[in-house]
């Protein structure tokens, strides 16, 4: 159990579980944007964000502010595709996980 933001649970292999949450996710939610038969608009955005945010979990600890702007892109870019909410909502919860950015 986390006991402040600042301390991060280690998984046997000594990994954040919050990173291979999110790496999941992100996954999860590629996978159903690939196979969505339906092109929008907005697609290639969602495309290109949910692949930084993978690139992001490669690294360890993402930045908290990149998180939530590919957040924020992929939720404008996807967000009125009720067939990509679930997964959505997923990555959502996962980006929340890592807490809110340091206030300047």
């Amino acid at each position: 159990m986390l006991r402040s933001l600042g301390q991060r649970p280690v998984t046997g292999s000594g990994e954040d579980p919050r990173v291979a949450g999110l790496r999941s996710a992100v996954s999860r939610l590629r996978r159903q944007l690939a196979a969505h038969p339906v092109e929008f608009p907005d697609r290639g955005i969602a495309e290109d964000e949910l692949a930084a945010l993978a690139a992001m979990t490669i690294d360890g600890a993402p930045e908290i502010p990149r998180l939530r702007r590919s957040l924020l892109l992929i939720a404008g870019a996807i967000g009125s595709v009720s067939a990509l909410s679930g997964g959505l909502s997923e990555v959502r919860h996962a980006v929340e996980l890592f807490g809110e950015p340091p206030r300047r």
